[in-house]
């Protein structure tokens, strides 16, 4: 199916190149070479991908990620960066990149990470729409809206970021079953993140520090000691 791609990058020769490979694949593309310009598309319609370059003019690509991020509606994000420095891979994670490459690169890997994110989001949308479809998910003392991404405690609400909601919403699906730190970067942030399983603890510290009354002695997402986390299936409705 022919998906619709914002590529945020400065540099025209690749932008273009970009915008061919995916031409091949399939996929249309719209091309802006700027950040405000950029920020601004993203912002006015609906992408099925964006590929944003880290460093741009005017506003760059990590400020972009972190408001489009603060929006309810989740569009992946693919990041580019020339720079060799682990933070900014890892501050683009953080921010809620579903997935970086570093310049240069291979245009194969590239489009493999691309079909990887695609084909995720598919998954995703389609366990969303199912869980729509019954409309909520029960937890003792917790409301979680499938269709409005909204959570409740004590039916207080609670404000979580895309990505804390998307993890969440993965936990719960699946209460009781262990996850890794890899099968959590796998399955709710996507495709290529070996080596930074400290985004995972990062995240549920967070969300931990949203949703539990102690976040120190943790009801709703518990760890399991030498393997990951789970969630805790005996509050389940």
């Amino acid at each position: 199916m022919s998906k619709h791609i914002l590529i945020i990058e400065d540099n025209l020769d690749l932008a273009k190149l970009l915008e061919m490979h995916l031409a091949d694949l399939g996929h249309r593309s719209t091309l802006v070479l700027d950040g405000i310009n950029g920020l601004q598309a993203a912002s006015e319609s609906r992408f099925d991908l964006l590929i944003l370059d880290i460093m741009l003019p005017g506003l760059d690509g990590l400020e972009i990620c972190k408001r489009i991020r603060a929006r309810d509606e989740y569009t992946p994000i693919l990041m580019l960066t020339s720079k060799s420095s682990e933070i900014d891979r890892v501050l683009g994670l953080e921010l809620g990149a579903d997935d970086y490459v570093t310049k240069p690169f291979s245009i194969k890997e590239l489009m493999a990470r691309i079909k990887a994110i695609l084909r995720r989001a598919e998954n995703l949308g389609a366990d969303k729409e199912r869980s729509a479809n019954e409309g909520t998910i029960q937890i003792s003392g917790m409301r979680i809206d499938t269709q409005k991404r909204v959570v409740q405690i004590d039916d207080k609400p609670v404000e979580l970021t895309a990505k804390e909601f998307d993890l969440l919403f993965y936990f719960a699906q699946h209460p009781g079953r262990v996850f890794s730190r890899t099968q959590l970067l796998d399955q709710v942030w996507g495709y290529g993140h070996d080596g930074y399983e400290h985004t995972v603890n990062s995240h549920i510290n967070r969300l931990r520090a949203k949703i539990e009354t102690d976040p120190a002695n943790p009801r709703y997402i518990l760890t399991v000691w030498g393997v990951g986390y789970k969630f805790n299936d005996e509050l389940m409705v």
